[in-house]
């Protein structure tokens, strides 16, 4: 057994086991069993600029919902202009994940929804100041005592946001009808790339309902990742577990609505999904994948696009061209 995969092996051993049974991938299923007032109610703080100190941020500034969850950006700012350090995460099915952020610092919503709300990378709120706009708003104490018997909490606000972000489930993708049965629901190159996705080993780490988002592994897994590269600088889940063996390790993605939340990796570094194919087969999987591979590979990819509301998500104008942006300093060499 070569090297790498021994490696891959042991990456693995940072999540849970994929699914029981033989089928790496489920169907995402719709969102069912939350109280509606609930998610209304958590959709409007999400969407409120005027609860944050600053009066010109809120949760979808950065996790629009009309951009794939995210904001198609490499890197985001903070409510003070600050550039940060990592690529903005999409909301749409991040209740499917085990862990949330790139370092995996949460495991539940509640807190992560709270945590939005005072961290300087996020609003910049302290709680305190973002309770009491809740209560001096004309609107929200009457649509909390609708909700909760004890209005405004701390506790209720943290239920209102998970609950309006469990509701963000993207369902009906042409891979989940293709998974469900309708074998015409991929074409001929999405389902040779699906199969491709497989023989690669792009499956070990990109399985479950999420495609991702179930366990951790390290960047470089099978070739070691250059350390004048970005990806170097950052130390991933080493943060906040302060183990030498977590160092460059990070959740991995889902890859839900990949095709529409460009651009790629921890740090936004990559703009085109080709060229990530390209590096993750190098890095985590030590394989040259040929230009035509990649393609069907990019096309299976291009059918996890599901619907929110009934609706197809959308990419930006100019997604999966280089003039996306500009990638930063390369993991690799150009492709030849």
């Amino acid at each position: 057994m070569s090297p790498h995969y021994i490696s891959l092996i042991l990456a693995l051993l940072s999540g849970p086991p994929a699914l029981a049974g033989d089928k790496p991938v489920s169907p995402i299923p719709p969102a069912s069993g939350l109280d509606s007032r609930k998610v209304e109610l958590g959709a409007l703080i999400y969407h409120d600029i005027r609860l944050s100190d600053s009066g010109r941020i809120a949760c979808a500034s950065c996790h629009d919902l009309n951009r794939g969850g995210t904001n198609w950006s490499p890197l985001s700012h903070d409510s003070k202009g600050n550039v940060r350090k990592r690529n903005t995460p999409s909301t749409f099915n991040t209740s499917l994940n085990f862990h949330l952020h790139w370092d995996g610092r949460f495991s539940e919503l509640e807190p992560e929804a709270l945590n939005g709300i005072i961290s300087i990378h996020g609003l910049d709120t302290p709680l305190a100041n973002f309770l009491q706009a809740l209560r001096e708003h004309p609107q929200y104490p009457k649509r909390f005592a609708e909700r909760y018997a004890d209005g405004i909490t701390k506790d209720n606000l943290a239920d209102a946001l998970a609950t309006f972000e469990r509701s963000l489930v993207t369902p009906d993708s042409p891979f989940d009808r293709y998974l469900l049965g309708d074998k015409k629901a991929l074409s001929r190159d999405a389902r040779d790339g699906y199969r491709l996705f497989k023989q690669y080993g792009c499956i070990s780490c990109h399985q479950g309902v999420n495609l991702g988002g179930n366990l951790f592994a390290r960047i470089g897994i099978a070739t070691p990742i250059p350390p004048n590269s970005l990806a170097a600088r950052d130390l991933g889940r080493f943060g906040v577990t302060g183990r030498k063996r977590d160092k460059h390790v990070f959740r991995v993605p889902s890859l839900r609505n990949v095709a529409v939340t460009p651009p790629y990796l921890h740090n936004g570094s990559i703009a085109t999904l080709d060229e990530t194919i390209r590096l993750m087969g190098l890095f985590q999987l030590g394989r040259k994948i040929p230009a035509a591979d990649r393609q069907k590979i990019k096309a299976f990819l291009h059918g996890l696009t599901g619907k929110y509301q009934g609706k197809t998500l959308q990419a930006p104008p100019s997604a999966d061209s280089e003039l996306t942006i500009r990638s930063h300093t390369r993991l690799a060499p150009e492709a030849k």
